[in-house]
């Protein structure tokens, strides 16, 4: 998948006005189920594809504090 440009990104709430935190796609899914990630400060720089499992476990991880400094 080369073209988000039908996608509905978000962003978490946790954010803010700091803009210091990733956008999320989940409503294109390729065939393989991919979650499109990209900087929210910098969309025009495109984004990656992660797969589901991927992505879940990275989720898991900042719910656990594992990325906290």
């Amino acid at each position: 998948m080369s073209d988000s440009t039908s996608a509905t990104w978000r962003t978490s709430s946790h954010s803010g006005n700091q803009g210091n935190c990733v956008a999320v796609a989940t409503n294109l899914l390729d065939r393989e189920g991919a979650v499109l990630v990209r900087d929210s400060k910098a969309p025009q720089d495109g984004f990656i594809a992660v797969g589901p499992d991927v992505w879940g476990t990275f989720v898991d991880g900042v719910r656990q504090g594992a990325f906290d400094r």
